[in-house]
Protein backbone atom coordinates (compact mmCIF):
# COMPACT_ATOMS: atom_id res chain seq x y z
CA UNK A 1 0.00 0.00 0.00
CA UNK A 2 1.16 3.54 -0.80
CA UNK A 3 1.16 6.05 2.05
CA UNK A 4 1.55 9.82 1.77
CA UNK A 5 3.05 11.18 4.99
CA UNK A 6 3.45 14.82 5.92
CA UNK A 7 5.93 15.96 8.55
CA UNK A 8 6.02 19.54 9.78
CA UNK A 9 9.61 20.22 10.77
CA UNK A 10 11.53 23.12 12.22
CA UNK A 11 13.07 25.17 9.43
CA UNK A 12 16.70 24.69 10.48
CA UNK A 13 19.79 23.43 8.61
CA UNK A 14 20.32 19.67 8.56
CA UNK A 15 16.71 18.54 9.10
CA UNK A 16 16.40 16.92 5.67
CA UNK A 17 19.68 15.04 6.10
CA UNK A 18 18.70 13.91 9.59
CA UNK A 19 15.23 12.69 8.58
CA UNK A 20 16.27 10.98 5.34
CA UNK A 21 19.31 9.42 7.05
CA UNK A 22 17.15 8.03 9.83
CA UNK A 23 14.69 6.49 7.36
CA UNK A 24 17.48 5.01 5.23
CA UNK A 25 19.32 3.57 8.24
CA UNK A 26 16.16 1.69 9.23
CA UNK A 27 15.66 0.31 5.72
CA UNK A 28 12.65 2.40 4.68
CA UNK A 29 12.57 3.28 1.00
CA UNK A 30 11.20 6.71 0.09
CA UNK A 31 9.40 6.65 -3.28
CA UNK A 32 8.98 10.42 -3.33
CA UNK A 33 10.13 13.31 -1.18
CA UNK A 34 9.33 17.01 -1.39
CA UNK A 35 10.31 19.71 1.08
CA UNK A 36 9.16 23.29 1.10
CA UNK A 37 8.19 26.33 3.11
CA UNK A 38 4.83 26.59 4.86
CA UNK A 39 2.61 29.47 5.91
CA UNK A 40 4.82 29.69 9.04
CA UNK A 41 8.39 30.80 8.19
CA UNK A 42 9.78 28.79 11.12
CA UNK A 43 8.40 25.51 9.71
CA UNK A 44 8.87 23.44 6.56
CA UNK A 45 6.68 20.62 5.30
CA UNK A 46 8.26 17.33 4.23
CA UNK A 47 5.96 15.12 2.16
CA UNK A 48 7.00 11.48 1.76
CA UNK A 49 5.54 8.64 -0.23
CA UNK A 50 6.40 5.25 1.24
CA UNK A 51 5.17 1.84 0.16
CA UNK A 52 4.32 -0.85 2.67
CA UNK A 53 1.68 -2.17 4.99
CA UNK A 54 0.27 -0.50 8.06
CA UNK A 55 3.22 -1.74 10.13
CA UNK A 56 5.65 0.14 7.84
CA UNK A 57 3.55 3.29 8.14
CA UNK A 58 3.41 2.95 11.93
CA UNK A 59 7.19 2.46 12.19
CA UNK A 60 7.96 5.40 9.90
CA UNK A 61 5.63 7.66 11.92
CA UNK A 62 7.14 6.52 15.24
CA UNK A 63 10.69 7.07 14.01
CA UNK A 64 9.83 10.53 12.65
CA UNK A 65 8.14 11.56 15.90
CA UNK A 66 11.34 10.73 17.84
CA UNK A 67 13.30 13.40 15.95
CA UNK A 68 13.47 16.62 17.97
CA UNK A 69 13.05 18.92 14.95
CA UNK A 70 9.87 17.13 13.81
CA UNK A 71 6.82 19.03 15.09
CA UNK A 72 3.94 16.92 13.67
CA UNK A 73 3.51 13.77 11.56
CA UNK A 74 0.30 13.09 9.61
CA UNK A 75 -0.71 10.17 7.38
CA UNK A 76 -2.35 12.27 4.67
CA UNK A 77 -3.50 9.17 2.79
CA UNK A 78 -5.87 8.38 5.68
CA UNK A 79 -7.92 11.48 4.82
CA UNK A 80 -9.58 12.93 1.75
CA UNK A 81 -6.73 14.86 0.20
CA UNK A 82 -5.32 16.48 -2.91
CA UNK A 83 -1.90 15.42 -4.17
CA UNK A 84 0.12 16.71 -7.08
CA UNK A 85 3.45 16.29 -8.87
CA UNK A 86 5.08 18.82 -11.19
CA UNK A 87 7.10 17.88 -14.26
CA UNK A 88 9.14 19.70 -16.89
CA UNK A 89 9.81 17.72 -20.06
CA UNK A 90 11.75 18.60 -23.21
CA UNK A 91 10.17 16.98 -26.26
CA UNK A 92 11.83 16.75 -29.67
CA UNK A 93 9.75 18.64 -32.22
CA UNK A 94 11.45 19.14 -35.57
CA UNK A 95 8.53 19.76 -37.92
CA UNK A 96 5.38 21.85 -37.83
CA UNK A 97 3.26 18.67 -37.85
CA UNK A 98 5.03 17.31 -34.79
CA UNK A 99 4.67 20.61 -32.99
CA UNK A 100 0.95 20.69 -33.77
CA UNK A 101 0.48 17.17 -32.43
CA UNK A 102 2.41 18.02 -29.26
CA UNK A 103 0.41 21.24 -28.80
CA UNK A 104 -2.79 19.19 -29.06
CA UNK A 105 -1.55 16.81 -26.35
CA UNK A 106 -0.53 19.78 -24.20
CA UNK A 107 -4.09 21.14 -24.46
CA UNK A 108 -5.72 17.76 -23.75
CA UNK A 109 -3.58 17.26 -20.63
CA UNK A 110 -4.02 20.89 -19.50
CA UNK A 111 -0.28 21.41 -19.58
CA UNK A 112 1.66 24.46 -20.73
CA UNK A 113 4.46 25.06 -23.23
CA UNK A 114 7.04 27.10 -21.31
CA UNK A 115 9.93 27.21 -23.80
CA UNK A 116 10.27 26.85 -27.56
CA UNK A 117 13.58 25.98 -29.19
CA UNK A 118 14.65 25.23 -32.78
CA UNK A 119 14.06 21.49 -32.39
CA UNK A 120 12.39 21.06 -28.99
CA UNK A 121 9.48 22.22 -26.88
CA UNK A 122 9.58 22.35 -23.09
CA UNK A 123 6.30 21.50 -21.39
CA UNK A 124 5.21 22.05 -17.79
CA UNK A 125 2.54 19.72 -16.44
CA UNK A 126 1.15 19.14 -12.97
CA UNK A 127 -1.35 16.70 -11.57
CA UNK A 128 -1.66 13.25 -10.13
CA UNK A 129 1.10 10.77 -10.85
CA UNK A 130 -1.10 8.81 -13.26
CA UNK A 131 -1.70 11.94 -15.37
CA UNK A 132 2.04 12.65 -15.66
CA UNK A 133 2.76 9.01 -16.54
CA UNK A 134 0.07 9.06 -19.24
CA UNK A 135 1.52 12.27 -20.72
CA UNK A 136 5.01 10.74 -20.81
CA UNK A 137 3.68 7.70 -22.69
CA UNK A 138 1.89 9.91 -25.25
CA UNK A 139 4.95 12.08 -26.01
CA UNK A 140 7.59 9.33 -25.84
CA UNK A 141 7.22 8.56 -29.60
CA UNK A 142 8.34 12.14 -30.41
CA UNK A 143 11.46 11.71 -28.30
CA UNK A 144 12.09 12.99 -24.80
CA UNK A 145 15.45 14.74 -24.49
CA UNK A 146 15.16 15.68 -20.79
CA UNK A 147 12.69 15.22 -17.96
CA UNK A 148 12.59 16.49 -14.37
CA UNK A 149 9.93 15.85 -11.73
CA UNK A 150 9.24 17.11 -8.26
CA UNK A 151 8.32 14.88 -5.39
CA UNK A 152 4.70 14.58 -4.40
CA UNK A 153 3.05 17.38 -2.48
CA UNK A 154 -0.27 16.89 -0.73
CA UNK A 155 -2.70 18.53 1.67
CA UNK A 156 -5.76 17.23 3.48
CA UNK A 157 -9.00 18.63 2.07
CA UNK A 158 -10.63 21.37 4.18
CA UNK A 159 -13.80 19.43 5.00
CA UNK A 160 -12.12 16.05 5.48
CA UNK A 161 -12.68 13.99 8.58
CA UNK A 162 -11.49 10.44 7.91
CA UNK A 163 -12.37 9.57 4.34
CA UNK A 164 -9.90 8.01 1.89
CA UNK A 165 -10.90 9.82 -1.32
CA UNK A 166 -8.04 11.22 -3.39
CA UNK A 167 -7.91 14.50 -5.25
CA UNK A 168 -9.39 14.68 -8.72
CA UNK A 169 -7.72 15.25 -12.09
Amino acid sequence: MRHVISALVQNVPGVLAHVSGMLASRGFNIDSLAVGATEDPTLSRMTFVVVGGDSVLEQVAKQLEKIVTVVQVTDISAFAHVERDLMLVKIKAESGTQRSEIRELVDIFRAKIVDVGQSELMVEISGRESKLEAFIERVRPFGISALSRTGRIALIRSDSLASTDEGDE
